[in-house]
């Protein structure tokens, strides 16, 4: 609960749509009691004219006034439309015997409109004095008529109270698609990978957001700028080393021929394994570069058991020197959007490292799939797998699972990683075999394509 209530204190769209729905309200309420307020002081005023009207007709047709008894039929009207038209009687006169029925309004009362009080109810009469000089009185209680004039002023809220939700849901919305833009933004530069580094753009985003877009691809310039430049050190120092390192193998192939003592030969060897292992070493620095900086190929649709058999081919060597068993399962072939030259990295490297992990004797094999909309690449070998908790960090470069002796730089992985990302796939690594927790296998996820080479699986 607090992270939600974090959430909406630091939300812009909560508080401009909270404070909007706030001055709404505010000034719905305001205008509806300025309405209320309004509408009943003209109801009592309308009722007021009626009152008159009534006492200037009753004045123009000449009714007759003389019996104050035939007055009081009106007394008879419903209580909520009352109004008594009755003779004021002197204080001498003798009241009508149907008292009942009959309202002692006051003799004294002036000519014109007023409001009295009569055995403890209020009236709002209207006193005419005719031309035989009688006295009428036209009244109407005054309970009555705020009740009438309250519910003509309540109608008069009814816009209100239906337009008030309509419009705070209105401008909610209209704050959410006001904000979409941003979200929109946001949700481009959250689905990007770590390798684009393109500008944001800045087409239908709004002039007071643009300032910090901008501030956001001026920082995206300099950060490829940084990484253009480690990059171009990296493949310029592995190509500067990797002069030397070659004539260094050359003078140790011409020393091997020499007559030399044993002890020293066996140094020979060791140096010659240790220039072996620099020369890998620059190679995955090379490839590492390349992976890491933008291609200028176009991808295209690449057949995977092509790619298989070439690096079966290049790597066929290394798995016999250690009588592993490397071939291909299924006979069906699929394609994949990337680069000849990334694909063909990206699956040497798993295979370079199945081979040289798993022990003599073993088993590499190279699976092709297609499940679920997606295609299926898998290098699954007899090694010893890798730990599940150290399975995240096997993509760091240079890093090595811990307690193993076999000759590597660690770099292997991580230029499987950056070449999947680069071209959408996604990357798991599990035990081949569960049960035992050894062998290891690497899937990698491609999108599946439209084409005849991407049929789905039976």
């Amino acid at each position: 609960m607090d992270g939600i209530q974090g959430q909406l204190k630091n939300s812009l769209q909560f508080k401009l749509s909270a404070w909007l729905a706030v001055v709404i309200v505010g000034v719905a309420l305001a205008a509806g009691v300025f309405s209320f307020g309004t509408a009943f002081q003209e109801a009592n005023e309308l009722q007021d004219d009626q009152l008159r009207q009534i006492a200037a007709l009753v004045h123009k047709q000449h009714l007759p006034t003389t019996q104050p008894a035939d007055t009081t039929e009106t007394t008879d009207l419903d209580s909520e439309s009352l109004v008594v038209l009755q003779v004021l009687v002197d204080s001498g006169a003798q009241a009508p015997t149907d008292s009942g029925k009959y309202i002692p309004f006051p003799t004294s009362l002036n000519d014109g409109i007023q409001s009295v009080t009569v055995n403890e109810q209020s009236w709002r009469v209207v006193v005419k004095t005719l031309d035989d000089g009688a006295r009428i009185v036209i009244g109407q209680q005054t309970s009555v008529r705020d009740e009438i004039a309250r519910d003509s002023a309540l109608r008069t809220l009814l816009p209100f109270v239906i337009l008030i939700p309509i419009l705070l849901l209105l401008v909610g919305e209209l704050i959410r698609q006001m904000l979409k833009p941003v979200k929109d933004l946001a949700h481009e530069v959250d689905s990007r990978s770590q390798e684009d580094l393109r500008e944001l753009s800045e087409i239908h985003i709004p002039n007071e957001i643009k300032p910090f877009v901008t501030a956001i691809n001026s920082l995206l310039r300099r950060v490829e700028q940084s990484m253009s430049n480690q990059r171009r050190f990296l493949a310029d120092a592995a190509h500067e080393l990797k002069t030397p390192m070659t004539a260094l193998a050359l003078q140790a192939e011409r020393l091997e021929a020499s007559d030399m003592s044993e002890q020293a030969r066996e140094r020979l060897i060791a140096l010659k394994g240790g220039l072996g292992r620099s020369r890998q070493l620059l190679d995955q620095l090379l490839s590492l570069a390349r992976a890491q900086g933008a291609t200028k190929d176009p991808l295209r649709d690449v057949s995977v058991r092509t790619i298989y058999r070439r690096v079966m081919e290049d790597l066929m060597p290394l798995a016999q020197a250690k009588n592993i068993d490397l071939g291909m399962i299924g006979e069906r072939d699929y394609a994949v959007l990337a680069t000849e030259v990334d694909l063909r990295i990206l699956i040497k490297n798993l295979v370079d490292n199945a081979i040289r992990y798993t022990p003599a004797g073993g088993k590499i094999d190279l699976t092709l799939r297609n499940t679920a909309g997606r295609t299926i690449l898998q290098v699954e070998d007899t090694g010893p797998g890798i730990p599940e908790e150290e399975r995240t960090r096997v993509f760091d470069p240079f890093y090595r699972v811990l307690g193993n002796d076999e000759v590597g730089s660690g770099l292997g992985l991580s230029i499987v990683q950056t070449i999947a990302l680069r071209l959408g796939a996604i990357i798991e690594v599990a035990y081949s075999d569960s049960a035992k927790n050894i062998g290891l296998r690497v899937t990698i996820s491609f999108p599946a394509l439209p084409s005849a080479l991407s049929a789905s699986d039976p």
